[in-house]
């Protein structure tokens, strides 16, 4: 018996519902992705209202169009809303209630001047913080979480919350695909049947190439091209680094330990290079970056508060003059450093115990309940006419990250002696501020588990695909869309890994190079993504103001996808001696 007799009642996809043209059909189905595009970076719509209208467009389009019935394509949207806010803004929600009470603590002005220790240069800072640090967070936790931890840290570094948000959404490209501990890599390889370690080989002979560049784009982005020729000795080290070892864990040591190790790497390598080498035109960046804050509270009617807490003053009691910050550097002692340092060790050691320990992370995996959503599980089925598993709802109420979060945050609230009513009041001060955020990535998830379980992502996918040769210079695109839409790298894996590879077998192109172009597409997909734009804006306090964001990193998105697109066509032609 086949599925669809078993469940004779359940919808399956039509891959051309409309007009029975595939082409037509995608063109339909990109409507609800024009529509977040429109009203979010062309009419500038609160992210919350552009959110709710795509998701009413992709519900639309999934009964009109694509013969969902209407109350399926609203219960989608529904079990998209709950995995929007647990477990993503679950993560994000207690990453910035950890900073949080680091500020309330008064330990926050002990770690600027521990990293004022490391360089007293802004431009430098931001490639420790947003690309090094960034990128280790990103390795054990990611979903978001590098974004709001380094956001708010530039932030209180002085930086202005608009260039601030780029800045970490940019430096978050680097160490996407191999984030939370491989997690994308490692779903391709399951859903493909190709061992991850391949696949993850493949990709660290592509990402590198671009992460090689990334510090230099964020001096850029930071300071301009003064910015550059100042800074760019350091840059280039740091990214030289960073691509090496990455390109080296993902070849021959470890898929799941790539990102720590090149993040680390990195790390050392800034350290060691400072020792020998500093740049110039410190105090000219320091003025710019306090000109832009001036001119960007000013339009916006005045300074907001950087953490939206009780106890938190105005962002700009935040920014000391370098005097102050000098001395409070040379009255660091060691103790005041590691306690200073203590959360973000914490949560290293906390995440490596329980991503990198078996033992621990698979107890962990058995803490999550498996709920089949109400009304939509085995009401849904695949293109192929199998029942979906997209319909079954996993609470990891233990194994999240988030989770993690929050016992860090409670252990450094007492750690730090605010206590639990100081990290009470920071909690509920948090998820006030949250609120837009809250309800913007929730509408974002809903939009995507509508077009997904309705046909229309794969409808996109496979009318791109329908290029034949050419598309080896087209595959990034399609995890480079999946991410935008999902927000995440490994949800773009789900939705078109196994159609790279049956595009790649029936074009004649290695369905390894396809499948890794679509992780390797989608990390730079990530910082156009809704649910990222949303993140970075609550971190630095540009809630509704999304859309300038996009607007800033948009270009410098489209641009890394073209430059991805080339070398994956290339490597699949005369640059094939590059893949392992």
């Amino acid at each position: 018996m086949t599925a669809t007799s078993l469940a004779p009642a359940a919808f399956q996809p039509d891959i051309s519902p409309v007009a029975d043209s595939l082409a037509i059909s995608a063109l339909v189905a990109l409507l609800p992705l024009i529509t977040v595009f429109l009203t979010l970076g062309v009419l500038r719509w609160k992210a919350h209202w552009a959110g709710l209208t795509s998701v009413a467009m992709a519900i639309v389009v999934a009964s009109v169009f694509f013969g969902m019935p209407l109350d399926l394509a609203v219960l989608a949207a529904t079990q998209g809303a709950a995995f929007g806010l647990f477990p993503i803004m679950w993560i994000v929600f207690t990453a910035i209630l950890l900073y949080q009470v680091t500020v309330r603590s008064g330990r926050f002005e002990d770690l600027r001047a521990t990293f004022h220790l490391i360089s007293d240069d802004p431009r430098i800072q931001a490639i420790i913080i947003a690309f090094c640090f960034g990128g280790l967070l990103e390795a054990l936790a990611g979903f978001g979480a590098p974004v709001a931890i380094t956001g708010v840290m530039l932030m209180a570094l002085g930086f202005s919350p608009l260039r601030a948000a780029a800045v970490v959404l940019l430096a978050n490209t680097a160490p996407v695909a191999f984030g939370a501990v491989g997690t994308p890599i490692i779903t391709a390889g399951n859903l493909t049947g190709i061992p991850y370690q391949e696949i993850g080989a493949y990709v660290g002979h592509q990402t590198p190439i671009l992460a090689a560049f990334v510090p230099l784009l964020l001096v850029l982005m930071a300071d301009g091209r003064r910015g550059v020729r100042q800074t760019w000795p350091i840059a280039v080290v740091v990214g030289l680094t960073f691509a090496i070892f990455q390109w080296v864990s993902a070849t021959w040591i470890s898929v799941e330990l790539t990102d720590i190790i090149a993040s680390l790497a990195g790390l050392a390598a800034a350290v060691l290079f400072l020792k020998v080498w500093q740049p110039t035109g410190r105090e000219q960046a320091l003025e710019t970056l306090h000109s832009e804050r001036e001119r960007e509270f000013a339009m916006a009617g005045g300074p907001e508060t950087s953490s939206g807490s009780a106890g938190a003053g105005p962002v700009t009691d935040y920014v000391v003059s370098g005097a102050e910050l000098e001395e409070r550097a040379r009255g660091l002692t060691r103790g005041r450093i590691t306690m200073a340092l203590f959360p973000y060790l914490l949560v290293i050691v906390v995440f490596a115990i329980a991503k990198l320990i078996a033992p621990v992370k698979e107890w962990l995996t058995t803490t999550d309940i498996k709920i089949p959503w109400p009304g939509l599980s085995g009401e849904v089925l695949t293109i192929a006419g199998t029942p979906s598993t997209a319909t079954t709802y996993t609470l990891s109420w233990l194994s999240s990250p988030g989770s993690m979060l929050l016992i860090c945050s409670l252990i450094v609230a007492f750690v730090y002696g605010i206590g639990l009513a100081g990290w009470g009041a920071e909690a509920w001060a948090t998820a006030h501020k949250m609120r837009y955020a809250f309800l913007t990535v929730a509408s974002m998830l809903a939009l995507a588990y509508v077009m997904n379980l309705s046909g229309q992502t794969i409808t996109i996918g496979t009318w791109i695909a329908a290029t034949g040769a050419l598309f080896a210079y087209l595959s990034p695109t399609l995890g480079w869309i999946g991410t935008a839409v999902t927000g995440s790298d490994t949800s773009a894996n789900a939705l078109f890994a196994t159609l790279q590879q049956s595009a790649a077998e029936t074009a004649g192109i290695d369905p390894t190079l396809l499948v890794a172009a679509n992780t390797s597409g989608g990390v730079v997909g990530k910082m156009i993504s809704p649910q990222n734009l949303t993140i970075a804006a609550t971190a630095v306090g540009l809630v509704g103001r999304e859309s300038d964001i996009l607007r800033k990193v948009l270009p410098w998105s489209i641009g890394l996808i073209i430059a991805m697109c080339l070398l994956v066509g290339l490597q699949s032609t005369v640059l094939a001696w590059m893949l392992p």
